[in-house]
């Protein structure tokens, strides 16, 4: 993994001023994808790796390294490229879809990723590229505007390729959120091309927002402590108001934690210890995902961040979900569909990698609310019952309402319910509210409706009626389309093709499921 990938995601909960690279798109984005190699079906075909175990992918991803002049040579790329892989996911059919990212000279080119899709015969069937420029620049050692501690890397994220310098600055978010700004110069003219924010917010025990829950704990000593050995090592600290660090592993004497209320500083990491268990069994159960990078590791939670902090975010550089303790520091932003929320802008960053603004940042942050769903649903909690309302135990805003709604995501006063020209320049949690709102339709269709005691009620752009497919058959598109077909530079056209494919895989061309996919889409107007 080169740097770039490790130091471009940390992303949070909520955009408490508004919070929001540029997308290229490539293809055609209402072209149909075609059917699948052994005809249509509409059985639907599970999307999680066909690999028996993280070794056998780790072995895979070798392989495809080993093989990566060859596959230069059958995409015809530069004489300068070279292929890094990065992933290798095989389908049920036995498709394998592997992604690299490339270099070029050997400096990395940022925004050049690509996937290739090989049939189980060994053929090449296609190829996802973040860009479908020719990667090449005059000179890669021509004079340079000096930037401090910068990288010389490919700037291929829109346009012509260019030589770039990648800085990163560090601070403070208007919210407390830590900074961490990646911004690309042209390396000649030194002006600015583009920049994206690397801290990706969100945003038993006796839990504050669960009720009593089940945690995995390990004895240590005469005592226990929050580690979970069950989950790759999941491990829960105690910041104690820090902002730097791991803080304190969250220990007890007689492995009975907190008191269900935020006057218990173990109460916190209940919820968060519970929450990060429940994410890392719903990747497994439904998408077969051996954790957030699919390698079996565990990612940590760090609880009671700062001092009244309003928020929760993940960070990819130290592979870990932090929360704040909100603004009477007795409300820390754990609730369970955070906490799946935070750990999915991992498995974003470990997949597609989403770059966290325009609307593939819409995109990357809708991808966490529609996980943050659907580990709620998995969970199956009678005290935080499965719904399409984010956030809604947390009560960021003071007033008993939800962060966000994704059956009609305007209410909340920002986000976007359908796609127009403006979307991408949104902040990215208002939108992503285009694909919040199209998941919500895909999965139980417009119109309205209870669902566990919630009342719904899902408009679409034009009045057209769209036929709900399940959320579960709804889930495993989604991923599918991200894990296999998305980069990231997809923007809304392009998700609309990635979701497409991925219909068509599982279900095959003519399947209802496919029909659905469209109208969802024709419904908040991506068309």
């Amino acid at each position: 993994m080169t740097p770039h990938m490790n130091t471009r995601r940390a992303a949070a909960l909520a955009a408490v001023a508004a919070m929001v690279v540029v997308g290229v798109q490539t293809g055609t984005a209402n072209a149909r994808p075609a059917a699948p190699d052994d005809g249509s079906s509409a059985s639907p075909r599970t999307s999680s790796p066909a690999f028996s175990s993280a070794s056998a992918r780790t072995a895979a991803i070798k392989s495809a390294q080993t093989d990566v002049s060859s596959t230069a040579a059958t995409l015809k790329l530069g004489a300068k490229e070279k292929l890094i892989a990065r992933d290798v996911i095989k389908d049920a059919k036995g498709t394998v879809h592997t992604r690299y990212e490339r270099t070029y000279a050997g400096l990395p080119v940022i925004g050049g990723d690509l996937v290739t899709h090989t049939a189980s015969n060994g053929k090449l069937k296609s190829v996802t590229k973040a860009t479908s420029a020719k990667i090449s620049v005059p000179s890669t050692t021509a004079k340079i505007k000096t930037v401090a501690s910068a990288r010389k890397v490919i700037w291929a994220g829109s346009g012509k390729p260019v030589l770039a310098l990648e800085s990163v600055k560090t601070g403070v978010q208007k919210d407390g959120t830590p900074s961490r700004r990646h911004i690309i110069t042209d390396a000649t003219t030194g002006k600015t091309l583009h920049s994206y924010e690397a801290v990706e917010t969100a945003g038993v025990g006796n839990s504050q927002y669960s009720g009593k829950v089940d945690l995995s704990t390990t004895a240590s000593g005469s005592g226990f402590e929050l580690t979970d050995g069950d989950r790759g090592g999941h491990k829960t600290y105690d910041l104690n108001q820090g902002e730097s660090g791991t803080g304190d592993l969250v220990t007890d004497d007689d492995d009975t934690w907190g008191d269900g209320t935020g006057n218990d500083r173990q109460t916190a990491a209940v919820d968060a210890h519970y929450g990060a268990a429940q994410t890392w069994d719903f990747y497994k159960s439904t998408l077969g995902r051996d954790g957030i990078a699919g390698d079996g590791k565990a990612a940590y939670s760090r609880v009671h961040y700062g001092d009244a902090y309003v928020n929760a975010f993940w960070d990819d550089s130290c592979f870990c979900m932090t929360y704040g303790d909100g603004a009477d520091n007795k409300s820390a932003l754990t609730g369970l569909d955070v906490a799946g929320h935070e750990m999915s802008h991992g498995l974003t960053a470990s997949t597609a990698n989403l770059d966290y603004v325009g609307e593939s940042g819409g995109l990357n942050e809708a991808t966490s609310d529609i996980f943050g769903t659907a580990v709620e649903f998995f969970a199956d909690n009678t005290t935080d019952v499965g719904d399409y309302l984010i956030g809604e135990k947390i009560d960021i805003n003071g007033d008993g309402s939800p962060l966000r709604y994704m059956d009609q995501p305007s209410k909340d006063g920002g986000s976007a319910d359908y796609w127009d020209s403006s979307v991408g320049g949104l902040d990215v949690h208002y939108s992503s509210g285009v694909a919040n709102h199209f998941f919500y339709l895909l999965a139980e269709g417009s119109g309205a409706k209870t669902i566990n005691g919630v009342d719904y009620d899902s408009p679409t752009s034009d009045g057209s009626t769209v036929t709900g497919i399940g959320r579960d058959k709804a889930i495993q598109i989604w991923y599918k389309a991200l894990s296999e077909y998305m980069t990231s530079s997809t923007d809304y056209a392009d998700a609309r093709t990635a979701t497409e494919k991925a219909a068509t895989d599982l279900y095959g061309a003519d399947s209802a499921e496919l029909a659905q996919v469209d109208a969802a889409w024709s419904g908040v107007n991506v068309k």
